[in-house]
């Protein structure tokens, strides 16, 4: 009988051992599972707080760049017009006054004729500059191509361009964020890269567009670049997003500049 207990008392140890350690691995496992659901959710808001910091930085960059179109046209409204209708106003008042000879009522009459002319050429300028003309009446490919040549013309920098595309693919408003990243990047190849020639490709596919401009400028160090934007490039960056776009750019000291955009 002793023995038979002892036997008893083994095949209970055994079972009590065996229900212990498939607690101790439940456990476990519930345990893996919690930390690994913590670290998921944790990797999870990580990322989405990055989303909101980048969208935050986007919204910025937007509004720094409407107000540095705004301080420009502004600048422009004051040195272009401003200034001129000052010179027609005094002329104006020389006129009201009538005490002018003959020849010096001619020369005034010049003076507010030309003034008036260089007021209206400045104020198309200003209207083209806010949105071309081109581009609200033949679309994106003939505004590009405008744009383009009118440099070519100047010769201060030799453009290629391959573009691929239907007038309308896009709203008038992505047409025009499309416009000015070209006016920009055309523009920083001139001033800043002290480029010779550019390349301007645009396919697309439906509301899909593929971009990509490349020039034989000095380039910069992109490192640099991305830890203090200026003005130019979170303009470019801003109007890729509003197009719900991604870009990359590719760049180095004396190796040129280019950047890829898809949509």
């Amino acid at each position: 009988m002793e023995g038979l207990f002892s036997k008893d008392n083994q095949l209970i140890t055994i079972v009590i051992i065996g229900v212990m350690l498939l607690l101790l691995m439940a456990i476990s496992l519930l345990l893996f599972f919690f930390f690994s659901r913590k670290k998921i959710v944790e990797k999870e808001l990580e990322k989405k707080t990055l989303e909101i910091s980048h969208q935050k930085e986007m919204i910025q960059s937007i509004i720094v760049t409407q107000e540095e179109e705004r301080k420009r046209i502004a600048q422009d409204l004051h040195d272009d017009i401003s200034s001129k209708l000052n010179v027609i106003n005094l002329n104006a008042n020389l006129l009201k006054d009538g005490e002018l000879s003959k020849e010096e009522y001619i020369i005034v009459n010049d003076s507010i004729l030309d003034a008036t002319d260089k007021t209206l050429e400045s104020a198309r300028k200003i209207a083209h500059n806010l949105l071309p003309p081109i581009l609200d009446k033949f679309g994106l490919k003939d505004a590009i191509e405008e744009l383009a040549d009118s440099f070519n013309n100047s010769r201060k920098i030799t453009i290629n361009y391959i573009i691929n595309y239907k007038n309308k693919q896009l709203s008038s408003q992505s047409e025009l964020h499309l416009f000015r990243i070209v006016q920009e990047l055309i523009n920083n190849s001139v001033r800043h890269g002290k480029a010779k020639n550019s390349t301007i490709t645009i396919t697309s596919i439906g509301t899909k567009i593929h971009f990509y401009y490349k020039d034989d400028g000095v380039g910069f160090n992109l490192k640099n670049a991305l830890l203090k934007k200026g003005i130019g490039m979170k303009n470019i960056e801003s109007r890729v997003a509003l197009l719900r776009g991604k870009y990359s750019i590719k760049t180095s000291e004396n190796k040129g500049f280019e950047i890829n955009i898809n949509t």
